[in-house]
């Protein structure tokens, strides 16, 4: 629960904090890939790690996990520009890779079939209280001492995380003929990431460093595939994917991802620089969503054998944009319970889909496949968010590039000082319109993650296999 409290934590804390920290660091053209790189590394590791995790033991990869997680913590809090504050939250992310896959693994290693549900349910409290404790950490710390201790409160979290796993945990590490598919995440690294340098520079001005990044992306992509296809063990099994309940669930999983980042990273950009109000109200706006993310998920996999997991996930999906549909209607003036009702809504919609998502997978295939199919959700979520973090980012960029009304450091002092900049009325205007835009990418993307729940085959619950 500790090492998930680090990984669930940074939904709320980081995000009401970083409008302040880009009004300081600057180079705002940059801001998603704070996200983004987190989101990155932590999707290309997910898998590797897991695998990891069969052939040395679930204790040793967890101790490595927070450890790096740790160190980019510590690094994150020295950083003295957007790019070094990127590197570090890319070495966090390597962390996180770790640990959250692996801390499930441990729960399925532990408990019965009959107790995993109750254990679960603890876990996913971690959730509702970092929901809680995050906005108002987040906002006091930044009132009141240095962004840097955002990061730096994980040290003494994690250290005692790590020593409860290195003095609790026992295990009999089995040896197994597994390769890890290091190429396969490296191929998918660069993939991503030149696409996100495509995406980031042709928002802020194009040119011919997109379409070199674009190139890249392309020929690392056609590498990536032709390595899964050859490799013993891929990343990611193409077979397993072309299933139809896989493949349809995990793409409405990915959507729903990018929908989710889209509102946890640009909401308290709004709040804070246009609507005027204090980090902490950013915070707790963000607060209602990932609360009712456990209690929907709570609510939803007791109904499972009631309603069955394909209309728990099409109505978790249907929740979605009718939650992002106050968003595109916020002014300045706004109440902020608005936007709270808004996140409380796509919360319990996420909570909804995720949940009856991952269960549909993992009846759909049998139990030798079971861990795959499971990591393939997982997966989608991630890439999800990293797609998501750097294509509405760069939607807010090239709104940026193309309003004249107000220059991007006069923006940047207006995050800095929370939005109370006194004749700052037109770089309001421009950043409120460009967020306008990326709230609207979310409820498009919100309609699409419905659209696709709709192809998801009707599976039994406890089944283990298709109707």
């Amino acid at each position: 629960m500790l090492a998930s409290f680090m990984i669930a934590i940074e939904a709320t804390i980081v995000s009401t904090a970083m409008p302040q920290i880009a009004g300081q660091l600057g180079q705002l053209q940059y801001y998603a890939w704070v996200f983004s790189s987190f989101l990155l590394a932590q999707t290309a590791t997910t898998v590797v790690f897991g695998k990891l995790a069969d052939l040395y033991g679930r204790r040793s990869v967890l101790l490595v996990g927070i450890g790096i997680f740790l160190l980019g913590s510590i690094l994150c809090g020295f950083a003295w520009s957007m790019p070094a504050l990127i590197t570090f939250r890319l070495i966090q992310g390597l962390g996180a890779g770790a640990i959250q896959p692996v801390s499930i693994t441990v729960i399925g290693d532990l408990y019965a079939a009959h107790e995993r549900g109750k254990v679960q349910g603890w876990l996913a409290s971690v959730w509702g209280i970092s929901s809680v404790i995050g906005p108002l950490a987040g906002g006091l710390i930044i009132q009141h001492v240095s962004w840097a201790w955002i990061f730096w409160i994980n040290v003494p979290i994690g250290l005692a995380a790590a020593a409860g796993f290195y003095l609790f945990l026992r295990e009999t590490v089995s040896t197994q003929e597994r390769r890890v598919d290091v190429l396969g995440a490296g191929l998918f690294t660069v993939a991503i990431a030149a696409l996100m340098v495509a995406l980031t520079e042709a928002g802020a001005s194009g040119g011919r460093e997109a379409l070199l990044a674009l190139a890249v992306c392309l020929a690392a992509g056609v590498l990536f595939v032709a390595q899964e296809r050859r490799a013993r063990d891929p990343m990611i099994a193409f077979a397993l994917w072309a299933r139809r309940a896989i493949a349809a669930t995990n793409a409405a999983t990915l959507f729903s991802g990018m929908a989710v980042i889209g509102l946890t990273t640009f909401l308290p950009m709004y709040v804070q620089a246009v609507m005027g109000r204090s980090p902490l109200e950013a915070g707790f706006m963000l607060t209602a969503m990932v609360l009712g993310w456990p209690m929907a998920a709570t609510l939803g996999a007791r109904n499972f054998a009631r309603f069955g997991l394909r209309p728990i996930l099409v109505f978790g999906a249907a929740l979605l944009p009718i939650g992002a549909i106050p968003f595109v209607l916020l002014t300045s003036t706004t109440p902020p319970l608005v936007a709270g009702l808004g996140s409380l809504i796509m919360g319990f919609g996420m909570g909804f889909l995720s949940t009856a998502a991952i269960v549909l997978i993992q009846d759909s295939v049998g139990w030798g496949e079971r861990g795959a199919a499971t990591a393939s959700n997982l997966f989608a979520r991630n890439l999800g968010s990293t797609l998501g973090a750097a294509v509405l980012g760069t939607v807010l960029n090239a709104s940026l590039a193309r309003d004249r009304s107000g220059s991007l450091q006069e923006i940047q002092e207006l995050l800095h000082s929370q939005g109370s900049m006194i004749g700052a009325a037109a770089s309001r205007a421009g950043l409120a319109h460009g967020l306008h835009l990326t709230f609207w990418g979310v409820l498009v993307i919100s309609v699409l993650t419905l659209a696709l729940s709709a192809f998801v085959p009707r599976v039994t619950f406890g089944a283990g296999h298709k109707e």
